[in-house]
């Protein structure tokens, strides 16, 4: 798969999918942002100008690269659910000897997936915004 450093774009993710040797899985794992109940006033304020709490894993999806057609259709697909999130963070799962992972595989990746998020071990996830821009986490 590309790497994340050469992504712009969710477009460049499904591009970089459908080039591998193997048949990939993708796997989404959609968080929201939120503050702490016990938050200071002072994080408070900084959390309505945009800056601090912490993401939170909401949705998890998995699909292959042919069951996505644009980055506006997975967000149209994902409010379907009525669940609101803020930064959906991606992977992939490779296949072998040119058989795509099922959705069986993908169960125990997207665990390990919403454990880093919540470990805050994210660079081995490309995390994209709602308009399908890449984040660059620090």
């Amino acid at each position: 798969m590309a790497s994340t450093d050469s992504l712009e774009s969710f477009d460049d993710l499904l591009q970089a999918a459908h080039r591998q040797d193997e048949p990939q899985r993708l796997l989404f794992v959609f968080a929201e942002r939120e503050l702490a109940a016990d938050a200071s006033a002072a994080q408070r304020e900084r959390f309505e100008r945009g800056e601090g709490g912490h993401l939170q894993p909401r949705l998890c999806v998995d699909k292959a690269p042919e069951e996505v057609a644009s980055f506006a259709a997975l967000r149209a697909e994902s409010e379907q659910t009525g669940m609101h999130w803020d930064v959906v963070f991606v992977s992939t799962l490779s296949g072998r000897a040119g058989i795509a992972p099922g959705s069986d595989a993908a169960e125990q990746p997207l665990r390990f997936m919403v454990n880093a998020i919540n470990g805050g071990r994210l660079r081995d996830m490309v995390a994209f915004d709602r308009s399908g821009h890449v984040l660059r986490m620090m």
